[in-house]
C-alpha cells in the first residue's frame, strides 16, 4: 500500500526540483528524505528516480506517480475535511491565487465576508497572472484560481480542471480626466491614437500582451513611453496626463482621477474560476467558490 507522507515527499520533489529543498520544505534532513523515497521506490517496485550529477530527477513513471500522488493527497484531504463537517462547521485552509484586477472587485469583498460567516475557513491569497496562477493550480500549489483569456487567446481545456464562469468584462481605453485625447461620448477608433504616448505594464504581463495586440491590429505600434509592475502606478501615469493606457474595466480602480471611453468594437475578457476536480470534492473549497461566485454576480 502507498503512503501518504511518502507520496507527498514525492509531490514536493515534482515541484520543487531538489532533496534539499524537500528537506527544507518539511523540516527534515536531506537523508531522511532520500531514504523516504528509496522506500517509496521499493514499494512501487519501479524506478522513480535517476542521478544528474549529485542530483536526482524523476523518471517517466516518477513524473506519473507524482501526478497521481497530488490527486491522492487531495482526496485524502477531502475526507478529512468531510468528516469533520459532520461535526462542526466545514474547516481547512484554501490557496486562492487571482490577478490584480480581481482582488479589489472580487477576492476581496468576498473573503472578508466569509470570514464572517465561515470563521473556520482560511483562505490563504496569491496576487499572480492567469498563465502562473494556472501552473500553480496544476502542481497543486494552490487550490483555486480566478483566470481570464480571450476570445482570439483562449486557453486549452484540461481534463483535470474543472472552469466555472465567474463574470465578463470589455476593454476600454483610459485617460486622464481633463485631456483633450478621444471622445467624450460616442466609442473610440484605436486608429486614431497612433501618435499618442502609452503607459503598460512590462511585456510579457497579461492585459500587457493584450494591449499592445489591439494597438497592431489598429495598424500601429504603440508608442511605450513607461512600463510599470503595477495597475496603481500605471493609471497614476495616466492620471497625471502623461499617457494613455487600455484596460479592462475591472482594473480601473474608482480612487484615480481618469476617465473611461469605450472602443469601438471593444474585446471582452472572459473572467473565471478553475479548480482541480478532486479538490472540488472539499467543503470548504465548495463554500469559498460560492462566495467568489456571489461576489462576482453582485458586483
Amino acid at each position: 500500500m502507498l503512503n501518504p507522507w511518502r507520496l507527498r515527499l514525492l509531490h514536493q520533489l515534482h515541484l520543487l526540483g531538489t532533496v534539499r529543498a524537500v528537506a527544507d520544505a518539511t523540516h527534515l534532513s536531506p537523508s531522511s528524505v532520500s531514504q523516504q523515497l528509496s522506500t517509496l521506490e521499493t514499494e512501487v517496485k519501479a524506478q522513480l528516480f535517476e542521478r544528474v550529477g549529485r542530483r536526482i530527477r524523476l523518471t517517466p513513471a516518477g513524473v506519473a506517480l507524482a501526478g497521481h500522488a497530488a490527486q491522492i493527497l487531495d482526496r485524502i484531504a477531502a475526507a478529512e475535511a468531510d468528516i469533520a463537517d459532520l461535526h462542526s462547521e466545514p474547516t481547512g485552509v484554501v490557496r486562492l491565487s487571482a490577478f490584480t484586477s480581481a482582488f479589489h472587485g472580487i477576492v476581496v469583498p468576498a473573503v472578508a465576508a466569509l470570514t464572517e460567516q465561515h470563521p473556520r475557513i482560511q483562505v490563504r491569497l496569491t496576487e499572480a497572472e492567469p498563465q502562473v496562477s494556472r501552473g500553480a493550480l496544476q502542481r497543486g500549489e494552490v487550490d483555486v484560481a480566478i483566470c481570464a483569456d480571450f476570445p482570439d487567446a483562449p486557453v486549452p481545456p484540461d481534463a483535470d480542471l474543472a472552469r466555472l464562469p465567474l463574470t465578463g468584462d470589455r476593454v476600454v481605453l483610459v485617460t486622464a480626466r481633463d485631456t483633450a485625447v478621444g471622445e467624450r461620448s460616442g466609442r473610440v477608433d484605436l486608429t486614431s491614437l497612433a501618435g499618442e504616448p502609452w503607459a503598460f505594464e512590462h511585456p510579457g504581463a497579461h492585459l500587457a500582451d493584450l494591449a499592445e495586440r489591439l494597438c497592431r491590429r489598429a495598424g500601429f505600434t504603440p508608442q511605450a513611453v513607461a512600463r510599470f509592475e503595477s495597475h496603481g502606478t500605471l493609471l497614476s501615469h495616466v492620471e497625471a496626463g502623461l499617457s494613455i493606457t487600455l484596460l479592462p474595466l475591472l482594473a480601473v480602480h474608482d480612487r484615480y482621477a481618469v476617465r473611461t471611453l469605450d472602443l469601438v468594437d471593444p474585446p471582452r475578457r472572459d473572467i473565471h474560476l478553475v479548480a482541480r476536480r478532486t479538490t472540488m470534492d472539499r467543503a470548504a473549497v465548495r463554500i469559498v467558490v460560492e462566495a467568489l461566485r456571489g461576489q462576482a454576480r453582485s458586483a
